[in-house]
């Protein structure tokens, strides 16, 4: 590779590098902002009232036309455990 070939390479690096950095920045800032929230949304699903909420969407006593993704059996469960997977990568991550 030639010098200029290697300044451009090098460039791009530096280019794809640095949107990937805002881009995780901005990430982390919306995640962290988040946070709170879904803390909320883990104890309405641990405790008895999602159970609730979900067995009276099965007898129909929900609005269909109600937005209830929540109320899926697999949404909060899945939310939850992508935070787990997210938070050990972010800490090996932090050990490079």
């Amino acid at each position: 590779m030639d010098q200029i070939e290697r300044i451009t390479c090098m460039e791009a690096i530096l280019d794809d590098a640095t949107a990937a950095a805002a881009a995780l920045e901005e990430a982390l800032d919306r995640y962290a902002a988040v946070q709170e929230r879904v803390g909320e949304l883990e104890a309405y699903y641990s405790g008895g009232q999602w159970r609730r909420d979900f067995e009276d969407d099965s007898a129909g006593k929900i609005p269909k036309d109600l937005k209830r993704g929540v109320l899926s059996e697999d949404a909060v469960y899945d939310l939850l455990a992508a935070q787990n997977y997210l938070r050990k990568r972010l800490r090996e991550l932090g050990k490079g």
